[in-house]
């Protein structure tokens, strides 16, 4: 196992048993609605976006640790947003992660309950931040910067571009605004709470955020490339599904080629700005290139 490999699990660990502890107990009345939220937040995944939370409180001088419960909270965020993303009237896929998504597995009214709760339950997660080591501002700051990124300003906004896409003429300059909502907040919202949690500079935030905007489209455009190139059994979800709802995407725009560079200069900008940043650890590096390189 090399050093990536070993900070991410080091870190996956950590989350996974944080998540357990902020989800509903067995002592939950409405068990049927637990399940489910435990089903979709503990189904794997990457756990990218926690991560980045992580790894920028502990280079902003904090403990890693310390940021457990808003890098929880992001990714209940994020795992009510693919059970939302998955439902017939969104994106109807059947699939995520490997396993049946939520709403095949407990129903579209389950699942949109499950959605709902892990939203409202991320922000009772922020609250729970320990203020003595993160600061009662950070954790206000926090709360104000999740939410923004999760709404009509951020996430929800960038699902509803893509809705009102489906089947229009738009062009690249449309594709980048949609992806810079849709998937860009919340991986922006990441590392800004990691700073805020290590109590960084605004500096530091400033260039969290550039960083973030970087690999989140290169995310988006590797994303659009795996739709086309890789296999269901691979990525654990369908493929050909942007075909088939017939969105427009980078590679649609760019072609696979150019799609590919568009990746290596996104990803070049990133180290660029993590070179400013003056950090001296490779993790966040080797991070960027391997959602450059992934392959699920």
């Amino acid at each position: 196992m090399n050093f990536l490999e070993e900070r991410l699990k080091e870190y996956g660990t950590q989350i996974d048993q944080a998540l357990i502890s902020y989800l509903p107990g067995e002592d939950c009345l409405q068990k049927s609605v637990m399940q489910a939220m435990k089903y979709s937040a503990m189904a794997g995944g990457k756990r990218i976006r926690p991560v980045l939370t992580m790894e920028f409180c502990r280079q902003c001088g904090g403990e890693a640790e310390d940021a457990l419960p808003f890098a929880c909270a992001v990714e209940m965020i994020h795992s009510y947003s693919l059970i939302h993303d998955d439902l017939p009237c969104m994106d109807d896929d059947d699939m995520r992660r490997g396993k049946p998504s939520c709403h095949v597995q407990f129903g579209e009214a389950m699942a949109l309950l499950a959605g709902d709760g892990l939203l409202t339950l991320a922000f009772g997660t922020l609250a729970k931040a320990d203020a003595k080591k993160v600061g009662s501002e950070q954790i206000a700051r926090a709360v104000g910067v999740l939410a923004e990124a999760a709404g009509v300003c951020g996430m929800i906004g960038g699902q509803v571009i893509d809705l009102e896409s489906e089947g229009q003429p738009v062009d690249l300059d449309h594709i980048r605004q949609m992806h810079a909502l849709k998937t860009g907040a919340l991986i922006k919202a990441s590392t800004q709470l990691g700073v805020l949690a290590g109590r960084g500079s605004e500096d530091q935030l400033a260039l969290a955020q550039q960083y973030a905007e970087k690999i989140g489209l290169a995310f988006q455009i590797v994303d659009d490339m795996l739709d086309v190139t890789s296999s269901p059994e691979v990525l654990g979800k369908p493929v050909g599904s942007d075909r088939e709802n017939e969105k427009t995407t980078f590679v649609t725009l760019l072609g696979l080629s150019e799609a590919q560079a568009e990746v290596k200069r996104l990803s070049s900008q990133a180290k660029g700005i993590l070179d400013a940043w003056g950090t001296s650890d490779r993790f966040l590096y080797e991070v960027t290139d391997m959602l450059a390189n992934r392959q699920k």
